[in-house]
């Protein structure tokens, strides 16, 4: 049976200084991301330095937005009996939601624009593309740390997982739907539409940065679906189902909000 096989090492050390492909993987999105960004910021007559400036607040800002939403929904592996607090803050072993990002990162954004007299839903829609480029890129991290993969599968593009990454009950079963595989090439879609659309509806006014988060959330819905890592639970739905809808809601909810009168016949 063909499989995806699982890197065998997802740390390499140079002399005393260990060099994590999560984080160098992250690094790289962080570049991508800024680099479409700064393109498509020019392209609108933007100040093109102000893409790196905003970027030294949004970074940092949705990193720790990312780790928080990540320990809030799932905080059994660093507290309680036996477990060790300090683990939060090892964010090289992965454990970050890009809900939480979006959220810690908008946060950034906000106050950059704000400092720099920055409009900001036109930058939100300049950094949409780039930030679903972003994630295509850097949910290759999960693939090297064997983690956030979905049901067990038999199809040719199955995932093989180490025994030691395997979940409980679970141990004889190898391969497993490739779930960062899906999502990366998700995000690649969704940059793509989001492009198309803009230009073929003219989208501005925060739309464009509307349309990308109901098109992520759309796919993040059935990708969670498949996900058989630990969840709270609402209802039947995985904590993520939830927040994907309600960002699903609140995106149609402004497009709709947003939507330019049709022309009046004279």
């Amino acid at each position: 049976m063909t499989a995806i096989p699982s890197p065998s090492q997802a740390v390499w050390h140079l002399g005393p200084i260990p060099i994590r492909a999560y984080a160098l993987l992250m690094v790289l999105a962080i570049l991508a991301g800024a680099w479409v960004t700064r393109r498509r910021w020019a392209a609108r007559g933007g100040d093109p330095g102000a893409v790196g400036d905003i970027a030294t607040w949004a970074v940092p800002f949705g990193l720790v937005g990312a780790r928080i939403y990540h320990v809030a929904t799932d905080w059994q592996p660093y507290f309680g009996p036996g477990r060790d607090p300090l683990r939060v803050f090892a964010i090289w072993e992965g454990g970050i939601s890009i809900f939480g990002a979006l959220a810690g990162g908008a946060l950034g954004v906000w106050l950059a624009c704000r400092r720099r007299g920055i409009p900001l839903r036109g930058f939100a829609d300049a950094v949409a593309p780039g930030i679903a480029i972003g994630q295509a890129i850097a949910r290759w991290g999960n693939w090297f740390n064997q983690e956030l993969y979905g049901r067990p599968a038999t199809v040719p593009w199955a995932l093989e997982i180490d025994p030691a990454h395997r979940p409980p009950g679970l141990e004889s079963t190898a391969t497993y739907h490739p779930a960062f595989l899906y999502e990366s090439l998700w995000n690649l879609g969704v940059a793509g539409f989001v492009l198309w659309a803009e230009r073929r509806f003219g989208l501005d006014r925060g739309r464009t940065f509307a349309l990308y988060a109901a098109a992520y959330a759309c796919g993040r819905a059935w990708i969670e679906w498949l996900r058989i890592d630990p969840s709270y639970h609402i209802a039947g739905l995985r904590l993520n189902d939830w927040t994907a809808l309600l960002v699903f809601a609140a995106a149609v909810v402004y497009l709709t909000a947003t939507r330019k009168p049709a022309p009046q016949p004279r």
